[in-house]
């Protein structure tokens, strides 16, 4: 599944161009980086990548959760959050928006590399699913 094209949603250029970085070096393909909630929304719009890569404490008046709620309210596209929060109230608002995944800032390539793997197989039992249940 290494055709995936991912969006990265990170408010932060340097981080935002090493998490790039990184997934290139893992074999994915970045159909974008975006710094705010509502840029993210936008270039989902104009790319359809295959997953989102969304930080939470984004700059501007949308945060990642909201970002990543109307992403999957509207594009049905696996968001994967990566975020150095874990309090208590930020992973319950978080779990509202059923994330495929949740990396805590640090991160390994291997933390990394799993996640996206596991959301895109999953994400994809769910489309099979849903497609053989609209057949019957």
């Amino acid at each position: 599944m290494k055709d995936t094209r991912i969006l990265v949603v990170e408010d932060e250029a340097i981080v935002a161009m090493a998490i790039k970085k990184r997934l290139m070096t893992l074999g994915y393909s970045v159909s974008g980086v975006a710094a705010t909630g509502k840029d993210a929304i936008t270039k989902v719009e104009g790319t359809f990548p295959d997953l989102v890569l969304m930080d939470i404490m984004l700059k501007g008046d949308m945060d990642g959760i909201e970002a990543a709620g109307e992403i999957r309210k509207r594009f049905s596209i696996p968001v994967v959050y990566l975020t150095a929060h874990s309090d208590e109230k930020t992973l319950e608002r978080a779990k509202q928006t059923e994330p495929y995944g949740y990396i805590l800032k640090p991160f390994t390539e291997r933390d990394l590399s799993s996640n996206i793997e596991i959301a895109i197989h999953k994400h994809l039992k769910e489309e099979q699913k849903e497609n053989s249940a609209g057949e019957e």
